[in-house]
């Protein structure tokens, strides 16, 4: 997720903003995209348990993570359970209705073969979701796609990175690979790990990308229809390798920050605090873990004691990931960690709650039903053939629990691929 994988956090604010932000108002060069909206796929046989419906057309929204316009959240699935379709089927999508919330019969199959723009005239094997944010600013959210374009080994590589462009009917069109200034760039690394947010204060969705040790190219926007940043691109000064999303204005300056990992897995971590330059400052620093997050709480790091809090109190809380939502409407950060077989919740970011949700990886946490309180999405998958997998959305709750026993909606992703050919 991503996109969209955590919660954006403005902690200066006395609420919480759901997912990437979407920046930008309904203006733009996107008449294209307005123009055109996908074919849905036809799916057939065994597997295909839900009609397929026409994705509503939206006029535009600031939504977050909304693809067609029409003011309802939209969902991302990366790992779709498939058996003969290559290595990556694709990416799925499933639409959100305003009041009810995620309609699984009104999905896009977002397949390398259709939609992956090529290079060299190959077309990528790998096809995943890395970012969400209206990045052309036209009201219509887009999608930000890491490839495996072909490289020869000499010099820097092409850059992987692809914007699918969100219309009235959802994502249309081919993606772009994303243009990133050679002065922007630095060293032979793959420009990759993209991160959206509002870094300038401008206003328009910007990107941060990995450029090499010690530097992050920052892209503003908003972008071109194909795919460059229209403000002048620049290199920034980093202490870490991996920029990690979601963005989050920690210091309450009106402007996102973004935290650069020193390396994957458990490693320290720096925020780089955004301004007129983009995030150009180093912020503080956080004790090696393999995930942060940020709430009205303050930072949370998950190190292998346990979640250490900005106050220095451990949670007896464990696992990979840490994801942030406001599942009982009251208003604070409620805290999401995920990776040790369960789900644990954290109530405030402070209160253990007793008991777990379950297993499962955390795909998402929003408002998809417009209650009020966040929902949790979980994806259960089994290693039995044909591959399997289910979809669980569990409503948010004002109770102790934070969420709800049994969940509102059930589903699994073989139904983007059931009917397709194997390879």
């Amino acid at each position: 997720m991503t996109g969209t994988r955590r919660t954006t956090i403005t902690v200066a604010t006395t609420s919480t903003v759901l997912l990437l932000a979407a920046l930008t108002g309904c203006s733009g060069d996107d008449t294209a995209a307005a123009s055109t909206s996908h074919r849905p796929t036809t799916l057939t046989g065994k597997n295909a348990r839900t009609a397929e419906l026409p994705v509503p057309r939206g006029t535009g929204s600031r939504t977050d993570s909304d693809f067609n316009g029409d003011g309802a959240p939209d969902l991302v699935l990366d790992d779709l359970a498939h058996d003969g379709l290559g290595d990556d089927a694709g990416i799925g999508i499933v639409y959100g209705e305003k009041k009810h919330g995620l309609t699984p019969g009104v999905r896009q199959l977002l397949s390398p073969a259709t939609y992956a723009a090529p290079t060299k005239g190959q077309i990528p094997a790998a096809f995943a979701s890395e970012a969400s944010c209206d990045l052309n600013a036209d009201g219509f959210t887009d999608l930000v796609v890491s490839t495996d374009p072909p490289y020869d080994g000499q010099g820097q590589p092409p850059v992987p990175l692809q914007i699918l462009f969100g219309s009235p009917g959802g994502i249309a069109g081919k993606g772009v690979k994303v243009a990133i200034p050679a002065k922007a760039r630095l060293g032979n690394d793959w420009p990759d790990q993209p991160v959206c947010g509002d870094f300038d204060g401008d206003g328009k969705a910007d990107l941060v990308v990995h450029a090499s040790n010690g530097g992050l190219s920052f892209l503003p926007g908003p972008f071109t229809r194909s795919g460059a940043p229209r403000g002048t691109a620049r290199l920034v000064p980093s202490s870490g390798n991996v920029p990690a999303g979601p963005a989050a204005d920690v210091d309450g300056d009106g402007t996102d920050d973004v935290l650069v990992r020193a390396h994957g897995g458990a490693a320290r971590s720096t925020v780089a605090l955004g301004g007129p330059n983009g995030p150009a400052t180093a912020g503080a620093t956080y004790p090696a873990g393999t995930d942060v997050a940020f709430g009205r709480f303050g930072s949370a790091v998950l190190t292998a004691d346990g979640i250490v809090l900005k106050t220095g109190r451990t949670l007896p809380v464990t696992g990979t990931a840490l994801d942030t939502g406001d599942l009982d409407g009251d208003g604070r950060t409620d805290l999401i960690a995920s990776g040790d077989g369960k789900i644990r919740l954290v109530a405030g970011g402070t209160r253990v709650v007793k008991g777990s949700p379950g297993g499962g990886r955390v795909i998402a946490v929003a408002d998809y039903d417009g209650d009020g309180r966040d929902d949790l999405v979980v994806q259960r998958t089994s290693d039995a053939a044909p591959a399997k997998d289910s979809v669980l959305v569990l409503p948010g709750e004002r109770t102790a629990s934070l969420v709800a026993a049994k969940p509102r909606l059930t589903f699994s992703t073989s139904e983007f691929t059931a009917g397709l050919p194997s390879d």
